[in-house]
């Protein structure tokens, strides 16, 4: 049974809550209303994208997915349904639909509810009208495209992969965006070091489990994502070594003289 789901950069004390749910459940009764993610850093569509692309498949197929995060329209920010692997996504025109999707859309439609502006009343009313069966072409305009921001991907030179920090999870984790297969690409059966935000900071090898390694030490691993993640078991690795959104990772060669002395 498809259901909505809300991410938003809402408190969980705030208003809007009531508000647009409260206007789901008046307009699409027994649909289960699922709260995604809220508290998304404000305005922040690359923190909310993260979230939403790497959890909206667990959902069933033809759920609805509601983004209120930067979602005020405006001239060439419209407010959009997105069609894409069998999901549908509501939101405002900012480039956070390619960000989630990385992908071409099935189909993109410009909302247009006869004297209805209020961004909650055309994200419910849609989401609404999607669980009932009808198609996003019924419910506005039909457009080519839509804004683009191209995500930040790790890069690779000469033996050296150099990535940065995308994601910090509620334990201090902080996730890289490189990937498991660009590394093995790289660095399969070879000796390398993986170094966060300095040459001082530094693991040889990869942990399978934060308990492979002593209390307090840093480590890196591959989380369930397939991204390589830095962290220190027991410990917050974002507080101790002040990481944060865009700090540099980098894998080199361990036997380069760069590694040991110029990297950073």
């Amino acid at each position: 049974m498809p259901v909505i789901t809300l991410t938003t950069e809402w408190k969980p004390d705030d208003f809007y809550w009531g508000i647009i749910k409260g206007k789901l459940c008046t307009l699409s009764p027994g649909t289960i209303i699922i709260d995604n993610a809220n508290c998304i850093p404000v305005f922040n569509i690359s923190h909310a994208s993260f979230v939403i692309r790497n959890t909206y498949n667990n959902y069933p197929k033809g759920s609805v997915h509601i983004i209120c995060v930067h979602s005020e329209g405006s001239e060439g920010r419209d407010h959009l349904i997105v069609k894409a692997k069998e999901h549908y996504f509501i939101g405002t025109d900012n480039g956070i639909f390619n960000l989630i999707l990385n992908a071409e859309p099935d189909e993109v439609v410009k909302i247009s509810y006869k004297g209805i502006n209020d961004e909650f009343d055309l994200f419910s009313r849609a989401a609404a009208d999607l669980i009932s069966g009808k198609k996003p072409a019924e419910l506005g305009k039909v457009l080519k495209d839509f804004t683009e921001k191209v995500p930040l991907r790790a890069t690779i030179d000469k033996d050296v992969i150099t990535g940065s920090i995308i994601f910090i999870d509620s334990y201090g984790n902080a996730i890289s965006n490189i990937t498991r297969e660009v590394f093995y690409r790289v660095f399969e059966n070879r000796q390398y070091l993986v170094l966060i935000q300095s040459n001082k900071n530094f693991t040889d090898h990869i942990s399978i489990k934060y308990s492979d390694e002593p209390v307090g030490e840093l480590l890196a691993r591959f989380n369930l994502l397939d991204l390589l993640e830095i962290s220190i078991n027991g410990g917050n690795v974002a507080e101790l070594l002040s990481l944060s959104i865009g700090s540099v990772v980098r894998v080199d060669l361990a036997n380069k003289k760069s590694s040991a002395d110029k990297l950073f």
